[in-house]
């Protein structure tokens, strides 16, 4: 029996496309993977090189364009809540027959230092709100442009979530200083200019930032002072400020005549041009504030500008000592009787 040698050939049969590609009609991969037959290699790193980096600029102009509408939105809530329009809300009040012109201060128009100090803290929260937003869009944008790579973002989430918390352990001061500030701008509490008493610092506010408040004191001394320490804050400087001045008269003063004096030489000073305009509301002498040791104590008060009360003070006090010093009052300093006695012992006698 002649032996028949027969050979068996095996044919290794090409993937198909769908094995290849995600799409297997119409996409890049499938045209590639036609033109060069059947060429899986090729076919894969085209669909990689095109698809992924279209999908990364698609994620990155979303993420471009999202945080575009935020932060608008953001500035537009902002601003209609700390520096609202007042004139659409009176039209608004008298659409629904309510008379908004009422609610204003007695028809007067706003102060320009008010508005404008409303337009500059709503500048502040907005620009502190729509950097929080920007961060937090270009993160998530980042962390899915990543995840379209094909990068298992497994760990790097786990990675992140760790370092997160060591940081969060480690910065509750910097976190407690942050959101301290950012309700001192909500509650308009002091801005730039404005003489603050924040315990141990005292003095002009030069700087805010949502960290911290820089304050110079009258000699010089500039205090930073961490938002999330400030317990209270005595401003002294907000919208408007009195005048106080006490001066003492002698117990045997005609009190009649002590106020009479004291209330002109305070309306003349209130008079002069440096300190006219600053006058809110004309002197007041409120009256006797105190009994004391060596005098009588008499208090007056006046209405002014912020910051413009210490200047108004000074001149009061001085112009009131020329003119109780030409009616003949007396203002009273600290006397005392000294009895010497003589011992006859040290004499030796």
């Amino acid at each position: 029996m002649t032996g028949i040698a027969s050979t068996v050939t095996t044919v290794v049969a090409p993937s198909a496309v769908e094995d290849v590609c995600a799409d297997p009609t119409g996409s890049i991969c499938s045209w590639v993977y036609d033109i060069t037959d059947g060429n899986e290699t090729t076919a894969r790193i085209v669909s990689w090189a095109v698809d992924v980096p279209a999908r990364v600029l698609l994620v990155l102009l979303v993420a471009w364009l999202g945080n575009k509408i935020l932060k608008r939105s953001v500035r537009r809530i902002v601003t209609h809540v700390v520096a609202p329009d007042t004139e659409r809300a009176i039209a608004r009040l008298e659409k629904m027959r309510v008379p908004g012109a009422s609610l204003l201060d007695d028809g007067e128009e706003e102060d320009e230092n008010e508005v404008a100090r409303r337009s500059a803290r709503a500048v502040s929260i907005s620009n502190v709100l729509e950097s929080t937003v920007s961060v937090a869009v270009w993160s998530v944008a980042v962390i899915t442009a990543l995840g379209t790579t094909g990068i298992e973002l497994g760990p790097l989430i786990a990675g992140a979530g760790i370092a997160g918390v060591a940081i969060g352990f480690g910065a509750q001061s910097l976190v407690q200083d942050c959101i301290a500030g950012l309700f001192m701008l909500l509650e308009d509490q002091y801005g730039i200019g404005d003489v603050v008493d924040l315990g141990e610092a005292v003095g002009t506010v030069e700087e805010i930032t949502l960290r911290s408040t820089v304050v110079r004191s009258l000699n010089g001394t500039v205090w930073h002072v961490p938002n999330g320490q400030v317990q209270r804050v005595g401003n002294l400087s907000q919208l408007w400020s009195v005048a106080l001045v006490d001066v003492d008269v002698a117990y045997d003063t005609d009190l009649a005549t002590a106020r009479r004096l004291f209330e002109e030489a305070a309306t003349e000073v209130c008079a002069r041009p440096e300190f006219a305009d600053d006058v809110l509301e004309p002197p007041t002498v409120l009256g006797v504030e105190t009994l004391g040791a060596d005098g009588i104590s008499i208090r007056l008060m006046v209405k002014v500008d912020p910051g413009t009360q210490w200047a108004l003070q000074r001149a009061i006090r001085e112009h009131v000592k020329t003119v109780f010093d030409g009616a003949g009052v007396e203002i009273p300093f600290p006397q005392r009787t000294v009895w010497v006695r003589h011992d006859d012992a040290a004499g030796g006698e």
